[in-house]
């Protein structure tokens, strides 16, 4: 059985976000829709802004810099946390993290990710792990199975759908705001999959006039 196989009748999906990236964060609001409204099986992974940008920091304002050293933090305890306790607790941690960063408006500090490895009932000693690089080499390696599925010049949210032949096809995004409830949500899911069936398809855009709407 390939690993795009649908499990059960579901449709595979995978998913790469960083836990501070606000894009990321509205799409995946969107995908937890999409599995109360399609048979969708939404697998969680990690990417890194951090490592995706590690090779043109002196090209960034020091702004985007400053985030991107506090980037470390949030995405390694994941990759520890899912190292240690399994894939199953990477979507719950992730929602953990995501809520306080994101709606509740929380730095990603240490008491930050203590709590919401709380929320999830993991232990507090995980947080060392955002000062370490003990499982950096998981961290990269899972960046780069979701980057080398869908190129170097994009960013966080990266998802891969099957396409036409059950072969995974990749894609940034899609970027959204806010994120879709019930029909509309499905809709844009039945879009997405109806563009990765198409051979030769790469990309639809338009400027974003808008910021993430977190509801």
């Amino acid at each position: 059985m390939s690993e795009n196989s649908p499990v059960n009748g579901r449709t595979p999906a995978d998913f790469w976000f960083d836990p501070l990236c606000p894009w990321a964060w509205m799409t995946s609001r969107w995908m937890l829709e999409v599995e109360k409204v399609r048979d969708v099986e939404v697998r969680w992974h990690v990417m890194s802004l951090a490592v995706l940008n590690e090779d043109k920091l002196d090209e960034l304002p020091e702004e985007y810099r400053d985030l991107l050293e506090k980037a470390w933090g949030p995405v390694r305890v994941v990759i520890a946390a899912q190292q240690k306790h399994g894939d199953d607790i990477v979507g719950p941690l992730y929602t953990a993290l995501g809520t306080r960063f994101h709606n509740q408006g929380e730095d990603p500090t240490r008491e930050a990710i203590v709590g919401a490895l709380g929320d999830v009932g993991l232990p507090a000693e995980l947080a060392d792990f955002a000062d370490s690089d003990a499982y950096d080499a998981e961290l990269r390696a899972s960046h780069k199975e979701g980057i080398d599925k869908v190129g170097q010049d994009v960013g966080t949210p990266v998802i891969a759908v099957p396409g036409s032949d059950g072969e995974q096809i990749a894609f940034f995004g899609p970027v959204v705001t806010p994120a879709p409830k019930g029909e509309e949500a499905a809709k844009l899911w039945d879009g997405t999959l109806m563009v990765a069936s198409i051979p030769g398809f790469y990309e639809i855009k338009r400027t974003r006039t808008q910021g993430p709407i977190f509801d």
